[in-house]
């Protein structure tokens, strides 16, 4: 290759899609190596002309995204102007250079546990006649940069036999099908809790698209600290196309930083003031590994929470903080990456924010109903009260939605999560209030 050919950067979208976007607030997704940004500058001076970078299947786009990267890590993202299909190579180089100095400025290097230990992995992919997203999930971890495990899909109350067909079809010998024919999450989590083969799970949906090297990272997240029982990774949006993909990205907060953190429950962050409650820190349930005797432990997955129930979620949250609350480490390593599809129409989007509000609403009644995490909640607010105030402002901002977008979405999306989060309570206390008068040999 020639000076003038390394000079040119070439990059992909993270999930390729041939239709040009209607959408003209559309932004292309993508990632970029700090080494090959480097390569490229370097060959620029040594032949004497521009570099460039050019981007596949840009067309209808006017911004990029992209994720900066190096080796393993997840460094940040840049935003940059699109024209003619390429993004102008001196600002990347320059935004790139600001995100990397940054990053080794508030990032030191963790000391990860024994480099040489691979333990065998299970990865559980809980699914519902999604089949057409599983195809694109199962494959990606397949083909993950990690020597030693197993896949276990989940099919969750299936109505056809499309997702047995498709497995059977697969004929790999790393991926097993287990049916749980009671509908929910929860009981679907815990049924692949009991069929693992390895003492880490990882958890990963049917609608993201891993990294290559995503399992590797989640496993090394195990070697940062001693009592480590849960690592999350990073869910970045694979596509955004459409106003409610671009809205439920700002609302999600799943990429609001590339830092790795440890929690645990001794030790308060300075800049997590509601800590433990703020658990919007802690990461998703789209992507994160337990260490599966301690979840068995715990007793897993609430089955009162999570989609497929009456409260549509909740149940991920709710295990990270029954993790920390057991004296365990969480670790939120963003360089274990998964690629997320979020909803792309209108109607999807409000039944996802739906089922997000409900999930809290029912977390918090959960919490509420425990006597010694409600005094721990109330004198945390007590104590905390200007960042109460702040964090309920900046949850209302996230819910408003942005000028780019207002028009094209439901008009009561933002102001309408206060009331999911009060139904989802009313639903989980009626639901364990019921709970309870049948363990107590009373009626339904």
């Amino acid at each position: 290759m020639t000076a003038a050919e390394s000079a040119c950067l070439t990059l992909a979208p993270v999930l390729p899609n041939p239709d040009r976007p209607s959408w003209s607030g559309a932004i292309w997704i993508g990632e970029v190596w700090l080494d090959a940004v480097e390569s490229a500058d370097r060959a620029s001076v040594d032949c004497g002309r521009p570099a460039q970078c050019r981007l596949e299947n840009a067309e209808g786009f006017s911004k990029a995204r992209l994720l900066v990267r190096d080796r393993e890590r997840a460094v940040g993202f840049v935003d940059i102007a699109v024209t003619d299909g390429q993004v102008a190579f001196a600002e990347l180089r320059d935004q790139v250079g600001a995100q990397r100095y940054c990053a080794q400025r508030r990032m030191p290097e963790l000391a990860a546990g024994n480099s040489a230990e691979t333990p065998h992995v299970t990865v559980v992919v809980c699914t519902r006649d999604r089949t057409d997203l599983l195809k694109s999930a199962v494959a990606s971890v397949l083909a993950a940069d990690y020597p030693d495990f197993d896949v276990l899909v989940v099919d969750n109350a299936p109505r056809t036999d499309a997702t047995r067909e498709y497995v059977t079809g697969l004929a790999d010998n790393r991926v097993r099908l287990v049916t749980e024919p009671v509908a929910g999450l929860s009981r679907a989590r815990n049924t692949g809790l009991l069929a693992a083969t390895g003492n880490i799970v990882a958890f990963v949906d049917d609608d993201v698209v891993v990294d290559r090297d995503w399992l590797s990272v989640l496993v090394k997240g195990f070697g940062y600290g001693e009592e480590v029982a849960c690592v999350s990774g990073m869910v970045p949006a694979g596509e955004l196309r459409t106003p409610a993909q671009a809205y439920f990205e700002n609302r999600a907060g799943w990429t609001d930083s590339a830092q790795v953190r440890i929690f645990e429950w001794s030790h308060v962050p300075h800049d997590v003031p509601l800590f433990p409650f703020e658990v919007r820190h802690y990461g998703t349930g789209a992507n994160f590994a337990v260490d599966r005797q301690v979840v068995m432990s715990l007793g897993g997955f609430d089955e009162r929470l999570g989609a497929g129930t009456k409260v549509s979620g909740g149940e991920d949250i709710d295990m990270f903080f029954r993790i920390l609350r057991s004296g365990r480490q969480l670790v939120r390593e963003p360089g274990a990456i998964a690629w997320h599809r979020h909803r792309a129409t209108a109607d999807d989007l409000r039944a996802q924010t739906r089922g997000y509000g409900l999930g809290l609403g029912a977390w918090l009644a959960k919490i509420g109903s425990d006597p010694p995490m409600a005094i721990l909640a109330l004198k945390t607010i007590a104590r905390r009260r200007p960042a109460m105030v702040r964090h309920l402002r900046s949850t209302a901002q996230r819910a408003a939605p942005s000028s780019t977008v207002k028009n094209d979405l439901p008009a009561d999306i933002g102001s309408g999560t206060w009331r999911f989060i009060a139904a989802g309570a009313w639903l989980y206390l009626g639901v364990a209030v019921r709970r309870r008068l049948f363990t107590a040999g009373g009626s339904w």
